[in-house]
């Protein structure tokens, strides 16, 4: 009898209490999970990246930058342009860090003391496209020179970014070293655009362009444009991070452009570069190259 005078007591006092509610986000505020840590807050989270199209428009910016938010806790506002246009806002003061691909003009960008540090990042290749019919006869030459001698000398329309660019730079340089002053002729037209819109005028046209190949990869089922020549070793495209000095104006985010320079250079992203466009493309669209010695 005992016993069951005791249970009988538990009972009514259980019963007494009545139904526990639930807390509150007002009564229980969630903390971080261990599976998701959370990362201190930045001081100045507000980072500007001056970058090229290219990153842009073959979809790599879409995978790294909301790779190193959820690390860091910056927010990252890219501005896609040319590199040479991304270097002109870096010597103004308008961007904290650039990830661009014109290594000559990096190095004087760099010795007039508007960087602090430029670190190697990753590589593809331009090719040169065009047209299936090729009515320069280009497709199989080894030689990007010998192409263009070939498309200024059969007047084939050819599309140029003409936005002093990377690739912009680039084509430029491979038309001196092949002798031919193309601009300012009728067949050769500029676009002052970006590579994804340079590539559609050039479909459109049945002409001719220079295009890095992770842009060309990405945007190719909407052109009507082949691959005719690459792998001159003329048509590398390399591409740095470069930290801005924060000497030029108080407005640059030093410490989070050094954040994000640390972050392209780490295992993880340059393992995320390596793996990008693979399951798509069957190939990756760059190349990892941290820690390796300059081309």
């Amino acid at each position: 009898m005992h016993r069951v005078g005791l249970l009988a007591t538990v009972l009514l006092a259980l019963l007494a209490c009545g139904p526990q509610a639930s807390p509150t986000a007002t009564q229980v505020a969630p903390g971080p999970t261990r599976s998701q840590p959370t990362a201190t807050p930045p001081a100045n989270p507000e980072l500007v990246l001056a970058t090229t199209t290219s990153t842009q428009d073959s979809g790599l910016l879409d995978v790294l930058v909301p790779m190193f938010e959820r690390q860091t806790g910056y927010r990252v506002k890219p501005i896609a342009v040319g590199s040479g246009q991304a270097m002109t806002m870096g010597e103004r003061g308008e961007a904290d860090v650039l990830l661009v691909h014109a290594p000559d003009s990096e190095v004087k960008f760099m010795a007039a003391g508007h960087g602090v540090d430029r670190k190697l990042v990753m590589h593809n290749d331009f090719v040169v496209v065009g047209p299936e019919a090729d009515p320069a006869k280009v497709k199989g030459l080894t030689s990007v020179r010998e192409a263009l001698g070939s498309i200024a000398g059969t007047k084939s329309t050819f599309i140029s970014r003409g936005d002093n660019s990377g690739t912009d730079q680039l084509e430029k340089k491979l038309w001196r070293e092949a002798g031919i002053t193309a601009k300012g002729q009728p067949w050769y037209l500029e676009t002052g655009q970006g590579m994804g819109l340079t590539l559609n005028v050039a479909s459109e046209k049945g002409a001719y362009t220079i295009t890095d190949r992770g842009t060309y990869l990405a945007t190719r089922q909407n052109l009507r444009l082949a691959i005719l020549v690459e792998g001159d070793k003329s048509l590398l495209n390399v591409y740095h991070v470069i930290v801005l000095n924060p000497d030029k104006s108080a407005r640059i985010n030093h410490a989070g452009a050094q954040a994000f320079s640390a972050f392209m250079v780490s295992a993880a992203t340059q393992k995320a570069i390596g793996e990008f466009g693979v399951a798509k493309f069957g190939a990756p669209l760059f190349f990892p190259d941290a820690g390796k010695p300059e081309y």
